[in-house]
């Protein structure tokens, strides 16, 4: 059988190309989407600064949360906005349930007036403290 070198060429490409193909992958461990929270609280009036205050005592170790950010709303005086990144939606599922957060829930709630707009997000990344999940 002779072979023109067109053909010799696709063969050899072909063949060089099989040991990759027929090697099994390896396995990939599907990465859990990071959860983020953003959502606005109303404090009753003239409480915000206690509010504020509570839940930041009740944050400073809780599995899994990447990044708690607590910030004053510029143009109502009672209001603030609540932003959080998880590792996962589990994370902060769990994290309800720790004694310093039940705890700073039961002594915020009297201080609490309502709450405005929340939005679940799946962040993807970006600057600052979301990065200590690829550490």
């Amino acid at each position: 059988m002779t072979m023109n070198r067109r053909t010799a060429a696709k063969t050899l490409a072909a063949l060089a190309a099989l040991p990759l193909a027929t090697q099994a992958a390896p396995e990939q461990k599907e990465a859990t989407p990071m959860y983020g929270l953003i959502g606005k609280m109303r404090a009753q009036p003239g409480q915000r600064d206690a509010l504020i205050a509570i839940l930041l005592e009740g944050t400073g170790a809780m599995p899994g949360c990447l990044s708690y950010g607590i910030a004053k709303d510029k143009a109502d005086p009672d209001a603030i906005w609540i932003t959080e990144t998880w590792d996962s939606q589990a994370s902060h599922k769990a994290s309800l349930s720790l004694p310093a957060v039940q705890a700073a829930i039961a002594r915020g709630r009297p201080l609490i007036a309502g709450f405005g707009e929340r939005f679940e997000t799946e962040p993807v990344g970006g600057h600052g403290t979301m990065s200590k999940r690829s550490a």
